[in-house]
């Protein structure tokens, strides 16, 4: 979404579902089915959090449960932002898992993606992918990478 500006870059301006609603406008429709269809699958978005670095406020899809001990574990699934009329959800994987992301049953386009995206790091080597929510097409491939993650516990 060439052109588009990330929001929510004010430190003193916490994101809110009103201020999310109205700078998303009809999108914030797709936003919501997003959100509710992650609750499903027990995943659940952070509080919002500024970060320095960014000079922006994001929110992370993470992913609690309780061991058979009893400890409470929290694993962070992709990292959330909003723009102009739409929401982005980023994913960083383990170089180690480029293969695997492959043979998933996800859309040529987004394997494309994985297939060229860089890769970050010195020591742990990753690489990102990146999905710009404007429509409800990508939101599949979205949810078969949540599992994805989800399974890695």
């Amino acid at each position: 979404m060439e052109g588009k500006e990330q929001l929510f870059r004010d430190r003193n301006v916490k994101p809110t579902e009103q201020l999310i609603a109205e700078s998303l406008g009809e999108e914030y429709a797709i936003y919501q089915r997003f959100i509710e269809t992650l609750e499903n699958e027990g995943i659940s978005l952070m509080d919002w959090r500024y970060y320095q670095d960014g000079k922006a406020w994001l929110s992370k899809g993470e992913y609690k449960w309780t061991t058979t001990r009893g400890t409470n574990k929290v694993k962070p699934i992709f990292w959330l932002s909003m723009w102009e009329g739409f929401f982005k959800v980023s994913f960083h994987f383990s170089e180690k898992v480029r293969t695997q992301l492959l043979s998933l049953p996800i859309s040529e386009e987004t394997k494309e993606s994985i297939h060229k995206a860089p890769t970050n790091g010195t020591k742990m080597k990753f690489f990102s992918v990146i999905f710009d929510v404007a429509s409800d097409s990508p939101l599949n491939d979205i949810y078969v990478l949540v599992n994805f993650r989800k399974s890695f516990i």
